[in-house]
């Protein structure tokens, strides 16, 4: 499906585009198919499970499996995509196979800890539909006006979303998390080296991810006390 979309993307929707954007834009489009409905799914996969089963170390509910395997297709494409047109981006390489070990270790490898991972995948892609618009409209701000303005429109708020979610509740969570995991609760169903191994993958992702949006910050910030300056003269 995802392959699908992505030739539909590259060859199609954004076939009158620079062909340098192309494979970018074309990334977003099925970062778009794969984020905001996996934060539904994983609501739902989560919601579904009883009461009784929910928690840290659950064994993985058939609809959560279902989640993980469509995450797994979608992370495995864009890879594809990293590997084909942006084989130096050493970073989003890692991450894409960083998070497709946490996903596959956790489907087909221990069967439990779905309900962990999702929340977690929740909280990733709940800022997606706002991410991929802004980046579209990033990638388009020098060609079209409307795009320009789209983007500094969508900049702060989107901003302060995302230091929301990466910067609080994804924190917060990981502490739950890993209290837990570290307590050897789930020593049982989940071994502790894979444990960690999840841990230190959420870490250094979340990490990365606030040192990212403050960077954006920062610019922003620049960019705006540079127009107020133009302004005073």
């Amino acid at each position: 499906m995802f392959v699908i979309i992505y030739l539909i993307a590259y060859y199609g929707v954004f076939r009158n585009w620079n062909p340098k954007y192309r494979p970018e834009a074309s990334s977003c489009l099925i970062s778009l198919a794969h984020g905001t409905p996996a934060f539904f799914l994983a609501i739902i996969a989560i919601a579904n499970q009883s009461q009784s089963q929910r928690g840290f170390a659950s064994p993985n509910t058939e609809l959560q499996n279902i989640v993980l395997d469509y995450s797994i297709s979608y992370f495995t494409m864009d890879l594809i995509h990293y590997l084909v047109f942006n084989p130096n981006d050493v970073l989003f390489i890692g991450h894409h196979l960083a998070t497709l070990f946490v996903f596959i270790t956790c489907r087909y490898l221990v069967s439990h800890g779905a309900f962990a991972i999702l929340i977690l995948l929740g909280l990733a892609e709940v800022t997606s539909f706002c991410q991929n618009t802004w980046t579209l409209a990033g990638v388009r701000k020098n060609d079209v006006a409307a795009a320009g303005k789209l983007y500094e429109f969508l900049s702060p708020p989107f901003y302060a979303f995302y230091s929301v979610v990466r910067g609080i509740a994804g924190p917060a969570f990981v502490y739950k998390m890993g209290a837990f995991y570290l307590s050897g609760a789930a020593d049982n169903v989940i071994p502790r080296w894979l444990v960690v191994s999840w841990l230190v993958v959420v870490v250094v992702a979340i990490s990365v991810s606030i040192l990212w949006v403050a960077y954006l910050w920062v610019d922003l910030f620049k960019q705006r006390s540079g127009k107020m300056e133009k302004k005073v003269r």
